[in-house]
C-alpha cells in the first residue's frame, strides 16, 4: 500500500505542509496549516470510482491501467513542532 505522508513545516513566512518535495500554500499561522494537512490527508483516502486510465512514462511510451477507485493510499502527518 502507498503511504503519503503531510509534513508541517516552517515555509514562505509562515506555516505549510509538504509531500515529498511539494509545499502547500503558505499558511499564516502552525494551526492552520496543521488543519489544511489534516482535510488534504482526510481526501486521499476517499474511495472514487474504478477507472482505466492511460499516461505517459518518462520514455514516452504509453501505458493503460485500471485504477481501482478502493486502491486508496495511507496517510500519516508529521508534525515535530
Amino acid at each position: 500500500m502507498t503511504e503519503v505522508v503531510y509534513k508541517i513545516v516552517e515555509h514562505d513566512g509562515g506555516w505549510a505542509y509538504r509531500v515529498g518535495d511539494v509545499f502547500s500554500e503558505a499558511f499564516p499561522d502552525h494551526k492552520s496549516a496543521a488543519a489544511a494537512a489534516r482535510r488534504a490527508a482526510a481526501e486521499q483516502r476517499v474511495p472514487g470510482r474504478t477507472e482505466v486510465i492511460q499516461y505517459e512514462d518518462e520514455h514516452g511510451h504509453w501505458h493503460e491501467e485500471t485504477a481501482r477507485g478502493n486502491d486508496r493510499p495511507r496517510t500519516d502527518i508529521i508534525d515535530k513542532s
